[in-house]
């Protein structure tokens, strides 16, 4: 059971927020709250601009297993230059729901437009945040699997939105973290968190250390 800090939260509270920039996809605020001693303090917040009305989540990640007979299953991923690191990234195929759209809905649709594939959804999770030091950006992860053999996935042709630039990318679910590490270095990509902590996981369930490093090691290239 879970239980509370040292400190906790209880007592802080939203005041208020100003926005200082809005831009087309994003927006710069400063959000004004009051800590449990009830001193006022301020954030520098990040905020989307394009999130649905009534919609606790910005969009969705999916963890798309591609299944096929006589093959070892693989985890689908993209690989994607990402302007803000000035790099490129190993991600789940992800995006934003748009109007009227279910995450599930969302979900299928990313899969489709990134990688080619049509999956069906296995499970939806509740809405994580993605950098709440940050912003106030969420997601759902959406688990799915594809079959391979169907003939919708023979020949899979992904179709990105203008401003897209993706590389399909395959990586075997018995070897997922070897293989993230060694293309992660040899590609000098960047591993989204949530890609490195489903490898770190799945690592862990099998009785191996999650990363093979010395305590307190940190790669400096």
């Amino acid at each position: 059971m879970a239980s509370d800090g040292v400190n906790g939260a209880q007592g802080c509270r939203f005041i208020k927020e100003e926005t200082v920039y809005q831009g087309e996809w994003l927006s710069l605020g400063v959000t004004t709250y009051q800590d449990p001693h009830g001193q006022h303090r301020t954030w520098e917040t990040v905020r989307r601009t394009t999130r649905c009305d009534g919609y606790k989540t910005d969009g969705a990640a999916v963890v798309a297993v591609l299944k096929r007979a006589l093959h070892y299953d693989q985890l689908i991923l993209v690989q994607q230059f990402r302007p803000a690191i000035n790099g490129f990234t190993l991600e789940f195929p992800a995006g934003l729901c748009d109007v009227g759209e279910t995450v599930e809905d969302c979900a299928i649709r990313e899969l489709r437009e990134e990688t080619g594939y049509t999956g069906q959804v296995i499970s939806v999770s509740p809405a994580t945040c993605m950098d709440a030091g940050l912003s106030n950006c969420t997601t759902c992860l959406v688990t799915a699997q594809i079959d391979g053999d169907d003939i919708v996935n023979v020949r899979p042709k992904p179709h990105p939105e203008e401003g897209e630039f993706l590389k399909v990318l395959y990586f075997p679910m018995s070897e997922l973290m070897t293989r993230i590490n060694d293309y992660s270095k040899k590609e000098r990509v960047i591993v989204d968190s949530r890609v490195y902590m489903y490898a770190m996981a799945l690592q862990q369930s099998k009785g191996k250390d999650p990363v093979q490093r010395s305590p307190g090691r940190i790669d400096k290239k």
